[in-house]
């Protein structure tokens, strides 16, 4: 079975008040183009197809686009879309029953009631059926009503918890393939995964939204979204394919690509290619001094979404006036010299802001001159979370 992996098309999103909406376009024709020629079993969404919960007009005419293309070809192709942290359920749901009618089946939350579970689509191939779990992205909250109801005992405090909580009501046949779509923030016992300053806002604080991605070691798929890096997490079968454009300028050095997937029968290796996609513009950094930054310039990378750090220790006469005459999508400009850097220095003997789980360690172990005990840790752990959930 071939599988298209996509998320985080953040669809409406601008960069530093430049609109997206020509290289969105152009990206998703790209999309469009590799699923005509790979001719996949099923395309899978998982999560952040808007950049706001509230999309622009503008926003829904590009995606409705883009469904519409997948809908001409020739093959009529399922998708599986979830809500990521970005989506708005209310919306992104819209019309749903209509779109099930074409083969495009969407989950926005996680069970409600008792009698519900995850939204389960099964696609045949000459191997058998390929199982797909519809997991959008959620917070505690949005599950302890569920599980009050059924008279859990344990009640899911924190977002692994409540994760795990829900795959577990999950009746999963280990004899079939199963793939999972999950819109989270997972790692392992390796490492983190590696993020940017794009996604860094979605990220909670005190990194309590965290959930091991040991949590799908069923699955014999993760097909991950949030992280805007194409990367495992963990496993290989753990994957985040990654943003199809450059969101930020930290992501200046990323790949940007589409994930093909190929299952085969069950036991067999996943294989995974990489399908590189190119926006109309690249992201990048310029850094030097401002003659050698001008230097540089050609009428080609010129119309980039650029930023700039200028090096010169003298100020160069009407710099900023010469870069925005250069540069049509100037992000930003900033200076790096003796001068800044000494007055860098002087206010770096300041405490360094911590986070409130961080801050509420301190304090305990000044107050109590011992620290939190492992069983403390997680139980201010969800406390935080759920202020932050009432707070949001």
């Amino acid at each position: 079975m071939k599988i298209i992996h996509l998320s985080d098309l953040h669809i409406g999103k601008q960069l530093n008040g430049y609109s997206l909406k020509e290289n969105q376009q152009k990206i998703l024709r790209q999309a469009v183009d590799v699923i005509r020629k790979e001719q996949p079993d099923v395309i899978l969404l998982c999560g952040d197809i808007y950049d706001k919960a509230v999309p622009s007009g503008e926003a829904f005419a590009v995606f409705n686009q883009f469904l519409n293309d997948l809908n001409s070809l020739e093959r009529q192709i399922p998708v599986l879309i979830i809500a990521g942290n970005h989506d708005s359920p209310q919306r992104l749901s819209f019309a749903s029953g209509f779109l099930e009618k074409h083969h495009i089946y969407m989950s926005v939350l996680p069970p409600q009631k008792p009698e519900e579970r995850l939204k389960k689509i099964v696609v045949e191939d000459e191997f058998g059926p390929v199982n797909f779990y519809l997991l959008p992205f959620m917070k505690p909250g949005y599950v302890r009503g569920l599980f009050e109801k059924e008279g859990a005992k344990d009640i899911p405090g924190t977002y692994e918890e409540a994760v795990r909580a829900v795959l577990a009501r999950e009746t999963v046949n280990p004899k079939e393939r199963n793939v999972i779509l999950s819109h989270q923030f997972y790692t392992s016992k390796s490492g983190e995964p590696e993020t940017c300053g794009s996604e860094q806002v979605s990220l909670s604080v005190g990194g309590v939204d965290k959930i091991d991605v040991s949590v799908l070691d069923e699955f014999d798929y993760a097909a991950l979204g949030h992280l805007h890096k194409a990367q495992q997490s963990g496993r290989r079968e753990a994957r985040y394919c990654g943003t199809l454009l450059k969101y930020s300028v930290s992501e200046e050095k990323h790949k940007k690509s589409i994930t093909l997937v190929t299952m085969e029968e069950k036991g067999k290796p996943v294989i995974m290619k990489e399908i590189p996609v190119t926006g109309i513009q690249d992201v990048r950094r310029e850094k030097g001094s401002l003659e050698e930054i001008l230097s540089r310039v050609t009428e080609n990378n010129r119309h980039d979404f650029v930023s700039v750090t200028i090096t010169d220790n003298q100020e160069p006469y009407h710099f900023r006036e010469k870069l925005q005459e250069t540069f049509d999508f100037l992000l930003e400009i900033k200076v790096d010299n003796e001068r800044t850097r000494k007055r860098l220095e002087e206010t770096a003997c300041q405490a360094p802001l911590s986070t409130p789980f961080e801050a509420f360690c301190s304090f305990y172990e000044t107050v109590c001159r011992q620290p939190l005990t492992e069983e403390e840790e997680k139980e201010i752990k969800k406390v935080l979370a759920k202020a932050e959930e009432e707070q949001i």
